[in-house]
Parts: structure tokens; sequence; C-alpha cells
């Protein structure tokens, strides 16, 4: 016999097997006012009310079970629950499992848009809207729904769903994607509200990059031409008043080592409005960047609850930026993790150890005096408390002191022409994975038997992405002007990992200011 359900158009099941002789068992989800919904802990709403009646008529008293929606009718069938009142459209599938009442409210939803929600109202129109975005993928484990949102144009991950053809063709992760999309609209049937559904997705791939003919271009810029470039490709104007110096320049396209060289790792402090947020933020479909809300472990390496990667396995490089602003979950346990990965570029997860390239960088904001100084000379006091562990921060390579920079204003923003920035910023992937720049450094460098090792691979590490960044060109050390590479590369390299240890030895005596005596060797190509 199928269970009764007593509807609104929607739902309310009923059949005669209490679990008490005194009881009567309604189930509901109560999650859709005004039918049924949570107040001072208490279920109320229309169906509880007219529940009530039921169970007052009935002589019985009531008794209120909350499950998910899509399990209402199991409760039913399974002899849980006696009947049902929730939002329940009627359609066939549904009426050959249980009896519906007869209907009591009849309910029409729609959907309400901003005016100026063009593709929204265009595809609850019926129109099928194809569009060049960034899509941002999440999988649900307790629907098995791949959920999709598209911030550019204001779909939220709640507001879209892919559908299974597309997730089987494996052109699309979990994750951000950059590609095509063909959007439909589901409209909403019930309780059911509608949708925008993913039906067809083509990755994006601009561009292949030719790096011969990149490195041949180079050769014809000096190296200060080249800086400018660089810049030019950030989308920032080179011949701004605002730039003083070249050191000033070079300080600025520091930003990008994390963009080309794998596991470097880098403290950024600078006062608001240098523009930290949107290099790291729009320059690369590569990188990642944490503003606000809750990091921990599972959130950053992998999540053993939903068998899920974290975002540091997805990406290349990772940006905590305003990070006094993000909380930290289980401080220790996240610390245990950073060092071991910070460290050699692994993590652990169950009984199996996994690798990433990713590298990490913190983007904070810091006080200066009149003099556009640090008020606080202890600047690692400016991170969150779960960065304060001296043997965590000396995993990180290099420290870029923001306070040196520009502000950002209209004269520094690009005018003119440069190489585009999807381009550049595949260029600058590419190089994550060529060796040969680390072999050159390698072999450019005098290092000391007993120079320790942290700062003897942040100084090879940070040397080698300014070489990748500013002479793409080279081969070996024969191609490699040796007083070039000591002004662009091996000094800016030194100075940032002694800022480091600096600051480590100014928060725990253990640590030596000193640095160890790494030279350039005599020869030039």
């Amino acid at each position: 016999m199928k269970k009764v359900i007593v509807f609104l158009s929607f739902i309310f099941l009923l059949v005669g097997c209490g679990k008490k002789s005194d009881e009567i068992v309604m189930v509901t989800e109560a999650g859709f006012a005004p039918y049924e919904f949570y107040e001072n802990g208490e279920v109320i709403g229309v169906d509880i009310e007219i529940s009530k009646k039921i169970a007052d008529k009935l002589g019985k008293k009531l008794v209120i079970k909350d499950v998910a929606f899509d399990s209402i009718i199991n409760e039913l069938n399974s002899g849980k629950a006696d009947f049902a009142a929730a939002g329940m459209s009627i359609n066939p599938e549904r009426s050959e499992k249980v009896d519906f009442s007869i209907e009591y409210i009849t309910s029409n939803q729609v959907v309400v848009v901003k005016e100026d929600s063009d593709i929204k109202s265009r595809l609850i129109k019926g129109e099928s809207i194809q569009i060049l975005v960034r899509v941002i993928v999440e999988s649900d484990l307790k629907t098995g729904i791949f959920k999709f949102s598209i911030p550019d144009i204001g779909i939220k991950n709640n507001e879209g769903r892919i559908s299974e053809y597309v997730m089987r063709t494996g052109n699309i992760k979990e994750g951000e994607n950059w590609g095509i999309v063909t959007l439909d609209y589901v409209q909403p049937e019930g309780r059911e509200k509608g949708y925008a559904e993913l039906v067809k997705f083509k990755p994006f791939k601009p561009y292949t990059p030719d790096f011969d003919y990149y490195c041949a271009a180079r050769s014809r810029f000096s190296t200060k031409e080249w800086i400018d470039f660089v810049i030019r490709c950030m989308e920032y104007n080179p011949d701004s008043t605002q730039f003083e110096s070249y050191t000033q320049k070079l300080l600025f396209i520091s930003r990008l080592l994390i963009f080309c060289e794998p596991n470097l790792n880098i403290i950024e402090l600078a006062p608001k409005g240098t523009g930290k947020s949107y290099i790291f933020n729009n320059l690369s479909k590569y990188g990642w960047m944490i503003s606000g809300g809750k990091v921990t472990r599972a959130k950053l390496f992998y999540d053993m609850a939903s068998n899920k990667p974290g975002i540091i396995p997805n990406y290349e490089f990772v940006a905590m930026d305003e990070i006094k602003t993000i909380v930290f979950g289980n401080q220790e346990e996240l610390q245990g993790a950073l060092k071991g990965y910070l460290e050699n570029g692994s993590f652990t997860m169950g009984q199996a150890k996994q690798t990433s390239t990713a590298g990490l960088i913190l983007l904070g904001n810091i006080d200066l005096d009149s003099n556009r100084r640090p008020i606080n000379k202890k600047y690692f006091q400016e991170l969150p408390e779960v960065f304060h562990d001296t043997a965590l921060l000396d995993r990180f390579h290099g420290m870029i002191e923001g306070w040196y920079l520009p502000r950002i204003t209209e004269d520094l923003k690009l005018e003119g022409y440069s190489l585009n920035v999807e381009y550049f910023s595949e260029i600058l992937s590419m190089q994550r994975g060529m060796s040969k720049y680390a072999s050159i450094v390698t072999d450019m460098l005098e290092i000391p038997k007993e120079a320790d090792t942290r700062d003897t691979t942040a100084i090879i590490r940070l040397a080698t992405a300014y070489l990748k960044l500013l002479f793409p060109n080279v081969n070996s050390v024969m191609d490699v002007d040796r007083d070039e590479f000591e002004t662009f590369c091996f000094k800016p390299a030194y100075e940032k990992r002694k800022i480091v240890r600096a600051q480590l030895s100014i928060q725990d005596m253990e640590y030596s200011p000193k640095m160890p005596d790494i030279k350039v060797r005599s020869f030039n190509g």
C-alpha cells in the first residue's frame, strides 16, 4: 500500500501507522518558509499548523521529523514516518510511490533578476548562451551533483549545475576553468528551484606561446628596457612619474617571481593601495587568491571527508590576501602541514605522500610612519598568529618590502600597447618546468660549505626566478653577463632572504642575522 501525501501542489503524505499508539510522525524538510522553517529552535509554519490539526483530529501527539528533502519518500515507504508535509510538486514518478492528498495550495515560482543582469534574463527567457568566461566547479558529495559559479556574470554556485555529459568528457575539472561555455536554463518545478545548466564546455587556451620567438625578442632589448616591458605586461605604465628608479621597478616586478618558479614562498607586507591584490588575482589563471574566510589543512591540501584535493594541488601558486582577515582553523595542525610542505613540496594524505609545485605568498598590510617606513620594526608580528612560529617563517624564501613600492594612481595605469597578459602568463607558466635556469644560477655562484641550507636554497630559487623573468634567452653561463646577473638577479635575491633572516633573529635569539658569504663567480660569458 502506498503512503498518502497531503498536498499543497506540493505535499502532504498520510498513512495510519504511528510509531507509538499516542503519536503520529510527520516528516518534512524544515527549510521552506512559510510552510516549514525553524524559529527559536522550533519547527513552525503553515504545514505544521495543518499537521497539528490532523493530529488533534486523530487524538494523536504530533512528532516532527526533519530530514533531507530527497529522503522524505524513503522515510514514508520504510515505515519511519506516517505522513509528510513539505513543498513537493506532483509528478508521475512520485505518484507511483506515494498517494497524494488533494491540493490545498497552488503555487507558481518565478525568478527575479536585476534589470542589468542581461545574461540571466536571457537564460530565463529560454535563450541558449555561449560565452568565454572563468568557471569555478565544485562537487557536492551528498547529492552527487557538480555545481558551478561564474563570478564575472553573477551566477553563484547554488544557481548552476553541470550536465553529466560535460563532466564525463574530462575537459572540465574541479576548481577554476577558463573556456567557452554553453548555458541553458532549467525551469523551476515545484519546490525545486530553476538553475543554469552548463551543457557544453570548450577549454580556453588562447595561445600556444612561441618561447623561442619570445627569447629572440628579449635579445633586442637592454635589461632596463626589458624591465619596462615586463611592467607593461603587468598592465602598468613604466613611464609613470610614480616610479623613482629602476631599483623600485625591479622590486615591483618581483611580485611575478612566484609565477615562474615552482615551490617559491614569499611574504609581502605593504601599505594599502599598492596593487598587490590586483596582480595576484588577475594576471594569471594558474593562481588562486584566498581573501578572507576560514583556512584549514583540508582546504589547503586534501579533504579526507569529501575525498577532494585542496587548493594547493590544483594551482601553481596560492596568494593569501589581506591575511589578517583570514581565520585559520586548528593552528597546530596547519602549522605542521605548512612546515612540511614549504620545506619539500609534499604533504601526507592518509598513508600516501602527495607533491605539488605550488608556491605560497602571504599578502598583508602594514602601517607606516611619516617617512613611509614601518612603525612596527618586527615585521612578522603583522602576520596572524599561525605564522608567528619561527620554524615556519624560516621556510619562506624571501620578503618583499612593499612600502618602497608606488601607490597605484591613474598615471600608473597602462596606456598604449603591450604583450597580451594571457600570452605573458602562459610564458611564465612554461618556465616553471625549465630546469636549465637553476643549473645556470648554481654554476654562477660560489657557495661556502658551511652555508645554511635554507639560506642557500632561498637565494638560488629567488635568483633563478629573476633569471627566468629578466633573461629568458640564456642557455648557459656563457650567455650570462656576470655584472648584470649580480645586479638584477643575485643581489635582489640575497637581500630578500636577508630580510627574512634579520626578522627571525629579532623574533628568536636562536637565529643569527648573519648571512652566508655567497658570491658570484668571476668569469664572464
